[in-house]
């Protein structure tokens, strides 16, 4: 069983190149008012030194070689840096929500509408034929759903309900733009128990980048339509 949360947990939010902060979100309140800048580890300002882009990588693993083009994880985190820092990709931090307890960030999520998704990899199929590969990628996102592209934490905040905080800002911010909320989760990964206890059902069985995945949606609750992304 995960740890109580306590008052210091905060999710943040950097959608729309601001940042905010406060208790993890519900229906009632999301978005946050600004209240407070996230830590200067993570601030906008010193974005290029934040720990997010390796941890983006170490998540999605063979999925971030076929988005850079590359064969291992430490050029692959360069370059998800590189497009972190930038708008207009799936991998921007407009699209990153970060978990943080007591000044220090401990997880991330990363997500976007699914109508959006084909758009937003057009920087790296860019990428890709710059480098001589074959610049198709596989849009993971659907029309008609907010699309959960990625969620890590640091090891150490792991076991400690921190993943779940995040599944809930994230249904939260689905639930207010009256989408379903999906994401893909490799076939064997135990992470899927932690989806199916927030509501996720499968719905279709993919391949991406050579590995099997199944699609998991939430279906929309509470209050909906209200949301604007």
């Amino acid at each position: 069983m995960g740890k109580a949360p306590d008052a210091r947990r905060n999710i943040c939010y950097h959608w729309e190149n601001t940042t905010f902060s406060g208790p993890p979100a519900t229906t009632d309140h999301f978005p946050l008012t600004p209240n407070r800048v996230l830590s200067p580890t993570c601030s906008p300002s010193a974005r290029p030194r934040c720990s997010t882009p390796p941890l983006i990588q170490t998540t999605i693993g063979a999925i971030g070689w076929t988005l850079t083009g590359t064969d291992n994880d430490d050029d692959a985190a360069a370059i998800v840096g590189q497009f972190f820092r930038q708008r207009g990709n799936r991998l921007s931090f407009t699209n990153t929500l970060i978990a943080e307890h007591t000044d220090r960030p401990v997880g991330l999520a990363v997500l976007y509408p699914g109508e959006l998704a084909r758009d937003l990899d057009l920087p790296l199929r860019e990428h890709r034929r710059l480098l001589g590969l074959d610049p198709e990628i596989t849009a993971e996102g659907q029309p008609g759903e907010l699309y959960l592209d990625t969620l890590a934490l640091i090891p150490s905040a792991r076991g400690q309900g921190w993943g779940g905080q995040l599944l809930d800002a994230c249904a939260a911010k689905a639930d207010a733009l009256g989408l379903p909320l999906a994401l893909l989760v490799e076939d064997d990964n135990p992470a899927a128990r932690l989806y199916t206890r927030h509501g996720f059902v499968p719905v279709e069985h993919v391949e991406v980048a050579g590995h099997g995945y199944t699609r998991l949606r939430r279906a929309v609750s509470g209050s909906v339509g209200s949301g604007e992304w």
